[in-house]
């Protein structure tokens, strides 16, 4: 068994999950768990997302099916996530609990915003169309693109200034309420079929 590499399958898995992951999108969320603990691990951040990804690309439908969860389960439930994630986002209210430092790089930053159950199905549904080496590939590219975004969120921040940031947190905000919502609906008729 040989490995496959194809430039075009990379070139579409990356696109793919680069839409699914939405770090740009994610922005005012990492620029607002930074103020709240002081600073975020990036590379622990990168690091975690990548080793969950690609864990779950190898044997996340197996583990699911283990605990006795299929992946629509999985997905309705960080539909719930990303939904108050988004609430928070747009009413500027605090649901989530202020945590250590150290746990805020892999919940909620690492899971579920980068690595989260939409990026999870995803990599399912690529995985039945791509070869694996690919997809693998994929990964790393928008890990290091994700690398990117959180060290630089800083001057992103000083760049667009606080009015900037408060009309980008509320846009992007009502952009997560409608993918929470579409997660939901696509894998509830899913359930309840």
């Amino acid at each position: 068994m040989g490995l496959h590499f194809n430039f075009k399958e990379i070139v579409t898995a990356t696109m793919v999950l680069f839409a699914v992951i939405d770090i740009i999108g994610s922005i005012p969320i990492i620029i607002d768990l930074r103020k709240k603990v002081g600073h975020i691990q990036s590379g622990k951040a990168t690091i975690v997302s990548a080793i969950i990804m690609v864990l779950f690309l190898f044997v996340g439908d197996k583990i699911l099916g283990l605990i006795g969860i299929d992946v629509n389960s999985f997905a309705v439930a960080g539909a719930f996530i990303i939904f108050f994630l988004a609430i928070e986002m747009i009413l500027g209210v605090s649901i989530f609990k202020d945590e250590i430092s150290e746990s805020t790089s892999i919940v909620p930053l690492a899971f579920p915003l980068i690595a989260g159950a939409g990026t999870m199905t995803t990599l399912i549904s690529l995985r039945a169309e791509y070869h694996v080496e690919n997809i693998v590939i994929a990964i790393m590219v928008n890990s290091i693109f994700v690398l990117f975004v959180l060290k630089a969120s800083k001057r992103i921040e000083a760049t667009l200034g606080t009015v900037g940031l408060s009309v980008l947190r509320k846009v992007f905000g009502i952009i997560l309420l409608a993918i929470a919502v579409k997660l939901f609906a696509t894998n509830i008729n899913q359930l309840l079929n």
